[in-house]
């Protein structure tokens, strides 16, 4: 099993970006958090990140043609207005589960809508480092089930 953990735009800014948001952590530290559960699980993480729209669309489309088991996408902003990403999920066959560090349901108006919500298996928010942990269970779960 080959998932793909892959950060949108300002994620690299984990640690110093709103804090009160998003902890103090880095992305580096997620990653290493989620390196151990995937170690532990027997199954191979790849991460990437970027803040352009385009890139993660590739990276999607890449996620099929390289046969990986999933994807765990955290789209940031583009979470709330890209359809470009939306389909670029719902043409792809594989499950995509959303994740955010925080609680976009209790933010900022702008933040409470996903239009990609429609087209993911699942979502986890709200729970810091613990939503991305909550998503590869989910995925390694729902991959012995198959």
């Amino acid at each position: 099993m080959k998932i793909l953990i892959l950060n949108g735009p300002n994620l690299n800014l984990l640690g110093i970006r709103e804090p009160e948001f998003y902890g103090y952590q880095t992305l580096a530290d997620l990653e290493q958090l989620l390196m151990i559960q995937a170690v532990n699980a027997g199954i191979e993480v790849v991460f990437a990140q970027s803040n352009h729209e385009g890139v993660l669309i590739d990276w999607l489309h890449q996620a099929f043609f390289e046969q990986f088991s999933g994807v765990i996408l955290n789209p940031g902003a583009y979470t709330h207005y890209s359809y470009a990403i939306r389909d670029a999920i719902a043409s792809i066959p594989i499950p995509v589960v959303e994740v955010h560090l925080s609680d976009i349901a209790s933010r900022e108006a702008f933040r409470q809508h996903s239009v990609i919500a429609e087209v993911v298996v699942a979502r986890f928010s709200g729970n810091q480092f613990q939503s991305y942990g909550e998503a590869l269970q989910f995925l390694i779960e729902r991959g012995n089930e198959e």
